[in-house]
């Protein structure tokens, strides 16, 4: 049986958007069945942590801005949007530059402050970003990482973004217990995606520990899919990662997910060996998923007190 998903994988040494363009060119020529229709609304989803964040934590603008001026150049209209774990999207895009690099394009950043609920498996019910839901195309953007409770931080952990402000410790309060419980919601929250693709920022990564205080690494590779598990398969061998150590890659294996196996994934361009040698860290332990209570309840006024000072 030959491989169903592609995973296009190019190198890319720099930010600078004459750079970058050719190599977002290639990528999503890939991709298939990416059909874009002349005033398309597509949403980027950068990872934005918070606005006080190391930039190393965030997509780097230079790659959402690239991202963004693609989108345009094909006719569609393009939003920028998440949910920072703290603060407002506004104040964190101008923080991590973001602002910045897509002046003078036609480009309108998104609040995610609306609420819908949608169930998971196991009943859960879960409220998350009506705006991420409400589009033709959501363009997910992680910046390949590790981290420090799930191993690595990529395509699939990313969509913890769609969970709208506190929800996002309250889940890792009440499910916090098991590191395969909490990768199992990661994967329902990927299921209830609109349209979705995936462009993954590895040109200069974060190691060792994450998702935060990190080390940087310059890996110079750029990855795009159709699909997010299997652009995490991908990017765990090129990385020369052990995936029996990822949360989420044993919650795809669970369910028999397409992607989660190699062997059933297609190279167009690189494959993952032609960036091994990187030196790439992981965590050697992985940190408990559920937060200390002090924490929990820190980093719950901490919302607040910055809800109150955006009103």
């Amino acid at each position: 049986m030959l491989p169903s998903i592609s995973v296009s994988l190019d190198r890319c040494q720099g930010y600078e958007r004459k750079s970058l363009l050719p190599v977002l060119e290639r990528v999503l020529l890939c991709l298939d069945d990416l059909h874009l229709t002349p005033g398309a609304r597509v949403l980027l989803k950068p990872n934005l942590i918070s606005a006080s964040a190391p930039p190393l934590a965030c997509t780097h603008a230079g790659f959402v801005a690239a991202v963004a001026s693609w989108f345009l150049d094909h006719g569609c209209r393009v939003f920028i949007g998440d949910s920072p774990a703290f603060g407002s999207t506004i104040k964190t895009v101008e923080r991590q530059g973001i602002s910045r690099a897509v002046r003078g394009m036609d480009v309108r950043f998104v609040e995610f402050s609306s609420v819908v609920h949608r169930r998971l498996s196991g009943g859960i019910s879960i409220g998350v970003a009506a705006e991420a839901l409400d589009c033709d195309l959501l363009v997910n953007l992680p910046k390949i990482k590790a981290h420090d409770q799930m191993y690595v931080s990529m395509a699939v952990k990313n969509n913890f973004g769609i969970v709208k402000g506190m929800r996002k410790s309250w889940l890792h309060m009440r499910y916090g217990d098991s590191h395969l419980e909490f990768a199992r919601i990661l994967l329902d929250l990927d299921r209830l995606l609109p349209e979705n693709i995936t462009l993954a920022d590895g040109i200069e990564v974060m190691h060792r520990h994450g998702p935060v205080h990190g080390d940087p690494l310059a890996l110079g590779c750029v990855a795009g899919s159709r699909s997010s598990v299997a652009l995490d398969t991908a990017m765990l061998t090129l990385l020369e990662l052990d995936p029996g150590r990822s949360p989420l890659w044993l919650a795809a294996r669970e369910r028999d997910l397409p992607g989660c196996q190699l062997c059933g994934i297609a190279f167009p361009l690189l494959a993952p060996a032609d960036f091994f040698g990187s030196g790439f860290v992981a965590p050697e332990i992985l940190d408990p998923v559920r937060f200390r209570p002090l924490r929990y309840v820190f980093n719950s006024l901490k919302r607040v007190a910055l809800a109150l000072q955006r009103e």
